[in-house]
């Protein structure tokens, strides 16, 4: 969870929003200690998540955790080594994606960056997933 937190987008669409509020809500459901989803279902309603930006995301998640620490009685984690801590080891991927972050932010709208991949074609998993019926398999093709 906290990787996603840390390499969220650092200005996300409308849609990377929704999409992380609902990936968090999931995870606390699907959390597979029930007293632990509970919990975090708590604190998802004390603090609902918040997904303005990569920082928001990331120290949100941090604050949180560090709730769940303190009611353990756990050391407290550094919010300020999350980015460092949970580099997800895509560097070339980070840069690409940095760099479409800031051409979205001199656009101004947000809505720049797109389902459209390179050359125009949309994402073949999510072309393939809004063909399939509820509960098909999806075929997930990867990139060259």
């Amino acid at each position: 969870m906290h990787t996603t937190l840390a390499r969220y987008p650092k200005l996300p669409t409308r849609d990377e929003r929704e999409a992380l509020n609902s990936y968090l809500h999931l995870f606390a459901r699907l959390y597979p200690c029930g007293e632990c989803a509970a919990h975090f279902r708590l604190l998802l309603q004390k603090y609902p998540p918040q997904t303005s930006t990569r920082d928001a995301a990331s120290q949100w998640g941090c604050f949180v955790h560090n709730v769940v620490n303190e009611r353990l009685k756990k050391k407290a984690f550094d919010c300020g080594a999350v980015t460092e801590v949970y580099k997800c080891g895509c560097a070339d991927a980070d840069k690409e994606k940095d760099m479409k972050d800031a051409k979205a932010q001199g656009m101004g709208d947000g809505k720049a960056l797109t389902a459209e991949g390179e050359g125009g074609k949309k994402d073949k998993l999510e072309e393939n997933a809004k063909k399939a019926a509820p509960g098909a398999r999806v075929e997930i093709e990867r990139a060259p």
